[in-house]
């Protein structure tokens, strides 16, 4: 036996209506402040987990250009609305390696989201911010 037909065109006009609704995705506005060197290359990462903090997953999204001046903006499209954290280096000399002393504390710049005033690596929670359906954009001072 078949299926009637007026079963076949309101689903097939859900499955149109469902197609045609916007996707709820915002950018993120990450702008650097106090970029002390113009040489190397700024690099950003945008992680979505605990995973992706401590380098165990990859950064769902990152970008990196040469700076230009001492404030450098960058935007990041299309995030799904949830929890994420920025980390950002300066790879001043670009070596490929964000350079530390005998002691292990960095000689090129980095920043966090959130500017955590710590003297280590913040926490994921320390970090991270929410992104709704809406645009967002942070500010992150490099050290």
């Amino acid at each position: 036996m078949s299926r009637p037909r007026h079963y076949t065109l309101p689903l097939s006009l859900v499955l149109t209506c469902c197609a045609a609704l916007p996707a709820w995705a915002a950018d993120l506005t990450v702008t650097l402040h106090d970029v002390r060197a113009q040489t190397g290359l700024l690099k950003l990462a945008v992680v979505d987990s605990q995973a992706g903090w401590d380098g165990q997953a990859k950064p769902i999204q990152a970008d990196g250009a040469p700076p230009q001046g001492n404030v450098a903006t960058f935007v990041f499209k299309d995030l799904q609305p949830g929890a994420y954290a920025v980390l950002v280096t300066h790879d001043e000399n670009g070596n490929g390696t964000l350079d530390s002393n005998m002691i292990g504390m960095p000689v090129e710049a980095y920043g966090f989201s959130n500017n955590p005033n710590v003297m280590r690596k913040p926490t994921w929670d320390e970090a991270r911010f929410e992104v709704g359906a809406q645009d967002a954009a942070i500010d992150i001072t490099l050290r």
